[in-house]
């Protein structure tokens, strides 16, 4: 009997294997591609493997985290990774929410500025990069040519390597590349906001911001909870955009923990050190997915029990 016969077919649809049939494709990729990698990980981050000879390995147990613990560089990486995920995450989502705002509104035009804001998140990172390095040139750039006219121009021309302002130039060149996708998210979001409620809120005399926080935010707020999640995670991953802008410079002010283990690993040729980069990067991100998910549900057992 052929397996396409319906009799068949109906029997698989029922049968209570079929939910880890699907799933099992992908929990397979997870444990060839992410998994096997990550255990090696782990084992690196115990030993003293150099990068031109990674078959060796000699255990060493906790001697490179307590290296990282004793390195006053290194605790200035997840103090810069800090201020680039929160202003990351803040910058994106906020300047996300205010353009889904505008874009949600009726306007002539409307749909071509749908299309013309994805612009920067679909653009390569490394022509991003690149494009942005010309603009800030200190010497050739169109940037200071700008400013300089309203007399704005730092007075070196240096942006991205200047101490004062590479970190604040990084921050913002990459909320510029991503803040697209968040508004296109969010856009989303607010088009699942039944008109009902806002016309009613408006018939009701509420004002604009009476109107987002008592209606639509509560429809969109666990959209931008997981955006919020998301953006985290993606920030502390971030490598191509600030290796490309600046290599973590200048003075380290904005070595990220990925730029570090980069460099650590690829530069200094300490495969070890650099695992044990990651190993603090991969725990920082599970534990901020506990707290979002904690959080998450309390208010959501708040919300139920009103």
């Amino acid at each position: 009997m052929s397996s396409s016969d319906p009799k068949n077919l109906a029997r698989i649809h029922g049968s209570k294997w079929l939910p880890y049939i699907l799933v099992l494709p992908g929990v397979l990729y997870l444990i060839l591609f992410q998994g096997i990698p990550l255990l090696q990980e782990v084992r690196l981050s115990f030993s003293n493997t150099p990068l031109l000879n990674p078959g060796r390995f000699n255990f060493v147990g906790f001697a490179n985290f307590e290296r990282l613990w004793n390195d006053p560089n290194f605790a200035n990486t997840v103090r810069v990774t800090a201020i680039y995920v929160i202003g990351c995450v803040i910058g994106t989502i906020g300047l996300g929410l205010f353009t889904a705002t505008l874009l949600d509104r009726e306007f002539r035009g409307r749909s071509l500025m749908r299309s013309l804001i994805i612009i920067p998140w679909a653009a390569p990172p490394v022509a991003i990069a690149l494009i942005f390095r010309w603009m800030l040139n200190g010497q050739y750039g169109i940037t200071n040519r700008a400013l300089g006219v309203f007399g704005l121009a730092p007075p070196d021309g240096l942006w991205l390597d200047n101490p004062s302002l590479s970190l604040i130039t990084v921050l913002a060149i990459t909320i510029w590349q991503l803040f697209p996708f968040t508004a296109v998210v969010i856009l989303a979001a607010l088009q699942s906001v039944p008109r009902e409620l806002r016309e009613a809120a408006q018939m009701d005399g509420a004002g604009l911001w009476t109107q987002f926080t008592a209606v639509t935010w509560p429809v969109i707020r666990p959209t931008v909870s997981l955006l919020a999640l998301l953006m985290t995670i993606w920030s502390i991953r971030r490598f191509e955009i600030i290796w490309l802008l600046t290599q973590g410079g200048p003075v380290g002010t904005t070595n990220t923990l990925v730029v570090d283990l980069y460099r650590r690993g690829f530069i200094i040729n300490k495969l070890g050190e650099a695992a044990a980069v990651g190993m603090v990067g991969m725990l920082v991100s599970i534990v901020i997915v506990i707290i979002h998910f904690v959080l998450v549900n309390r208010i959501e057992r708040a919300e139920a029990s009103r």
